[in-house]
């Protein structure tokens, strides 16, 4: 009978912390405990939170809270216990133990202290930009000091014993299906006034070609044919190792992974969107040409309020030069509105600028002060019935205008990964993503025919529409 003890891991939040969590993941099983799918049976449940804006915070107090009821011990990790750390602690006793992402390697010595009953002092939140040099070429040496999560690895096995030494991976697949996150890089060094990522997840590491690579193929071996590589922003991977086309050089080279079928960019920002980097993804096989530009707005004096580069003009130009390469490249984008100082002219920019780029997907957010960030301290704020009036005339705008850009694609044909069955679609139905749509966050394609397989990208054309999603017909 087995005497490993048990553990749930519950992922809240973004991509990057589905990337952590399988990492905790194959650290806890090296630490000798077993994986349970649920907080039942679980001696422990922990809890990979998110730290990013008010409901992502509630959401993690609330699935702290539950994991408390079901009478399994219960740590807070990830993103808000890094972020708050002693305060988190002091605020939620059900927590069992508040752990940063210095404690990731030892996680197995933290779940034991749960279980015994020793309670350790969280520590004490900093600003980890500071554990690395100010110049990004410098990092390097000092990297693999610093706890940095989803960059993992393990040390090669001995001489002569197999697999061959090289670059081992360290990760547990949570999940199943034919896609999965890549992370190429960790932290950010950019200053946005609204943002307090950085100081929580410290400053931009990038993980090296080789290391990325490795997983890649890893992945692959796992059954994953579409690579999502996710970062706080791609757009600077390779600049700390000395090279800023590193990603440009790394897409052809993911693509021609045996087994990989589609790999896929997120997290792109407009002002290091470089014309080399438009080309490798719109002209490179096997590279979806999608971009998920990160706007934010489109008026130049919000813009540079949020210490932001761009405007309306500027921003159309590059989704110009985009479409002259792809016309029919997917391009998303995340909006807040009532940032303050916003005005109405501001607002009616970025109105405008909506109904001139003809993007496939539209997030929009109100703007809400966060705890460590400039904005929290500027003048002009918006009353918050302002605020919500604008959030949702624009995001009715945003429907309004993605439902038409899905309904020009109509006629067309698209590449669509199948990902799972549809019900409504009957015998032989499959709802699956074209290349203009990524996980989660965009519209999905139904796809009737027949010998259709999960996994499989197949060809389509396009017969109806609703909202951003798509039917398609295999002839």
């Amino acid at each position: 009978m087995s005497t490993r003890r048990k553990v749930s891991l519950i992922t809240l939040g973004c991509a990057r912390n589905e990337v952590d969590s399988e990492e905790l993941a194959a650290r806890i099983e090296d630490a000798g405990w077993d994986l349970a799918d649920g907080a039942d049976g679980a001696d422990v449940v922990v809890v990979n939170t998110c730290g990013f804006i008010e409901a992502a915070k509630k959401d993690s107090i609330d699935t702290l809270l539950a994991a408390h009821d079901s009478g399994a011990k219960v740590v807070a990790a990830g993103c808000m216990a890094e972020r708050y750390g002693s305060e988190l602690a002091e605020a939620l006793p059900e927590a069992d133990a508040v752990i940063g992402f210095d404690d990731y390697t030892a996680i197995g010595e933290r779940l034991d202290d749960v279980v015994a009953g020793r309670r350790r002092d969280a520590h004490t939140p900093r600003d980890r930009r500071t554990l690395l040099p100010i110049s990004p070429v410098e990092r390097r040496a000092h990297a693999s000091q610093v706890a940095v999560p989803g960059h993992g690895g393990q040390d090669d096995l001995p001489a002569g014993v197999a697999p061959a030494s090289g670059p081992r991976v360290l990760r547990r697949r949570l999940g199943g299906g034919p896609v999965a996150p890549l992370k190429l890089a960790s932290g950010c060094d950019r200053r946005c006034t609204f943002c307090a990522i950085p100081a929580f997840r410290g400053a931009y590491v990038s993980r090296p070609p080789a290391e990325v690579l490795e997983e890649a193929r890893w992945l692959a071996d796992h059954g994953v044919r579409e690579l999502v590589l996710v970062s706080e922003n791609s757009t600077s991977y390779g600049k700390d190792l000395g090279d800023l086309r590193a990603l440009e050089k790394l897409l052809p080279a993911l693509a021609a992974v045996d087994g990989i079928e589609r790999v896929r960019v997120s997290y792109l920002q407009p002002a290091e969107t470089r014309p080399g980097l438009i080309e490798a993804i719109c002209g490179t096989p096997g590279v979806a040409p999608y971009f998920d530009m990160s706007f934010q707005h489109a008026s130049g004096p919000v813009l540079r309020s949020m210490r932001r580069f761009g405007d309306r003009e500027r921003f159309l130009g590059l989704l110009d030069q985009i479409r002259a390469l792809a016309p029919e490249a997917g391009v998303r984008s995340n909006f807040i509105v009532g940032f303050p100082g916003e005005t109405e002219d501001d607002f009616e920019e970025l109105a405008e600028f909506l109904s001139a780029a003809r993007l496939d997907a539209v997030g929009v957010f109100g703007y809400s002060d966060e705890d460590g960030t400039e904005a929290a301290n500027l003048d002009g704020k918006l009353d918050p019935a302002d605020v919500a009036a604008r959030v949702e005339e624009l995001s009715g705008l945003a429907e309004e205008l993605t439902a038409q850009r899905a309904e020009d694609r109509v006629g067309s044909v698209v590449r669509v990964l199948l990902e799972d069955k549809a019900d409504q679609a009957g015998d032989g139905g499959f709802e699956g993503r074209a290349e203009h749509q990524a996980p989660e966050v965009d519209g999905t394609v139904l796809v009737r025919g027949e010998g259709l397989a999960l996994g499989d990208i197949v060809e389509a054309r396009v017969v109806g529409s609703d909202g951003v999603d798509l039917v398609a017909d295999v002839s």
